[in-house]
């Protein structure tokens, strides 16, 4: 498997994306926003998800270990790198995992939170993604929403947001990512599929996919178009070009200008 990977911050702030690729292996971490608040935790978002992402990346080397088990093992031995932090606060630093791993003739796969994976097959595309958080809090969503980014209105309204959706994080009535509990990893999507089905893939966070999701301006087909003839650079590049038309979020009510992008891209 050749991984070609990329990731960018989206403004003048520290990315808290994460990505690796290795000849068996690629990973995609995308860091949750804290939104200005405390989080009991000194370390913060990029130094969680760079350790996270490289205990996980050594955890699966090897291929007996289930994508599941490889990341409870990650999220505990994390944890265990900061035990003076208040790991039990609502909103320790937390992340979305994608991952695909190419075992023998099949390729398995982990996504926990709304970090998609794609994959190309000859007759079409499937999207791997677990959207619970879109399910969460829609009316305090709406409200930020309603907001210019950039406006004291949008930061207040985004605050709230966060504030109430940390306390349904890795709760049954909420939806689960990678924080301080490797209970969280049971709860992932998983699966595995045949490579011989398969033309490439792409790992992403949500900062690259919005292309499509978000801001409808290409088909999936598109995108992998852009990925074998720019790579992942040309793929981020494009989405920042369709944001500068938007900075303020009027067309498409987000909630920061431009979000930390990553993408790991997969041939065979």
């Amino acid at each position: 498997m050749r991984v070609a990977i990329e990731t960018q911050p989206g403004g003048a702030g520290p990315n808290e994306d994460w990505v690796a690729g290795t000849p068996n292996l690629a990973v995609v971490l995308d860091g949750l926003s804290t939104a200005g608040l405390e989080t009991g935790c000194r370390h913060g978002v990029p130094w969680y998800v760079a350790q996270l992402g490289s205990q996980l990346v050594a955890a699966l080397a090897g291929p007996d270990v289930s994508l599941t088990a490889g990341l409870a093992g990650a999220l505990e031995r994390v944890a265990a790198l900061h035990p003076e932090c208040d790991l039990s606060n609502p909103g320790t630093p937390s992340a979305t995992v994608a991952v695909l791993r190419q075992r023998e003739a099949s390729l398995d796969y982990l996504v926990l939170a709304d970090s998609p994976i794609v994959l190309e097959e000859a007759d079409g595309f499937t999207v791997l993604s677990d959207l619970r958080v879109d399910e969460v809090l829609p009316e305090l969503r709406a409200e930020v929403e309603q907001y210019e980014t950039h406006t004291a209105e949008h930061k207040e309204a985004l605050r709230r947001f966060v504030t109430a959706q940390r306390q349904t994080r890795n709760t049954p009535a909420g939806y689960w990512v990678a924080a301080s509990d490797a209970e969280a990893a049971t709860h992932a999507l998983v699966g595995s599929t045949p490579i011989n089905r398969l033309r490439s893939a792409a790992v992403l966070s949500d900062g690259a996919s919005r292309l499509v999701t978000e801001y409808g301006m290409a088909t999936w087909s598109e995108v992998f178009t852009i990925l074998r003839n720019g790579g992942p650079q040309e793929l981020i590049a494009t989405v920042r070009k369709v944001e500068a038309t938007d900075p303020t979020g009027r067309r498409w009510p987000r909630y920061k200008s431009g979000d930390d992008a990553a993408v790991a891209f997969c041939r065979w």
